[in-house]
């Protein structure tokens, strides 16, 4: 990402870059040193999903950071904060919001629950809107892009690390994808060495995850929008770094 995120923004005319940095410490969690190279290679916003708190030294970061953010239905006791405004290289403000999935994850609250306070307070400053929904489950991911048709201007899936072929624009206007895929190693199962999730699976007994190494890629989305916030594009991105 250090290497080729800056060409990469020229190359596809990227005003405003939102990365999940849901596993870059070693595939699990962030830290704040890599919270901070990233937001120094040309990211402008982070969101993060059920690893938030696997890194301890995050905890005070998040405390101040303003475009690093956690899931907003985390415990509303939980420090840092699930919506972000952060300002596009042509001057738009973009809401940048996150939410985690409630199937197979079970967050303390639902995303239903916060989304519609969430995008409110968005609204009052901007039209130009992107959730991150962060969940295991197809059809959560689904459901939410469908309730916020017309609502904001984008609902990204990520979590499952697997980029799906469903990137659209709905009726309402909202760009939407399953899941925008894994920047990683394509070479393994789901960034883990192929052979250590295969043993665990055959085996059922615990075994030490690394992450593998090789056909690394950066994939993602990119959308476009006008003005208004309705988005008029929405394309999925994949880039051999190899």
């Amino acid at each position: 990402m250090e290497d080729r995120l800056p060409a990469l923004r020229d190359e596809l005319h990227v005003d405003l870059c939102i990365l999940n940095g849901e596993n870059l410490a070693d595939g699990v969690g962030i830290t704040p040193k890599l919270a901070d190279k990233m937001l120094a290679s040309g990211v402008d916003a982070i969101t993060l999903g059920n690893h938030v708190w696997r890194r301890g030294e995050i905890v005070p970061y998040l405390k101040e950071s303003e475009r690093v953010i956690r899931p907003a239905n985390l415990s509303r006791r939980a420090p840092g904060r699930g919506l972000a405004f952060v300002t596009a290289a042509d001057g738009t403000e973009v809401a940048v919001a996150n939410l985690i999935g409630s199937l197979f994850i079970g967050p303390p609250v639902g995303p239903f629950e916060v989304i519609d306070d969430l995008i409110d307070e968005a609204r009052v400053r901007t039209p130009v809107i992107v959730v991150d929904m962060h969940a295991e489950a197809t059809s959560e991911k689904v459901a939410m892009a469908r309730w916020l048709d017309g609502k904001v201007t984008a609902v990204i899936g990520t979590h499952t690390h697997v980029q799906t072929n469903d990137a659209r624009v709905q009726p309402g206007g909202t760009a939407a994808i399953t899941d925008a895929g894994m920047t990683g190693p394509h070479d393994s199962v789901i960034g883990v060495q192929a052979e250590l999730a295969i043993r665990q699976m055959r085996t059922g007994m615990p075994v030490r995850f690394e992450t593998a190494s090789d056909d690394v890629r950066i994939e993602g989305v990119l959308v476009e929008c006008d003005a208004d916030g309705r988005a008029t594009r929405c394309e999925t991105v994949r880039v051999s770094v190899a």
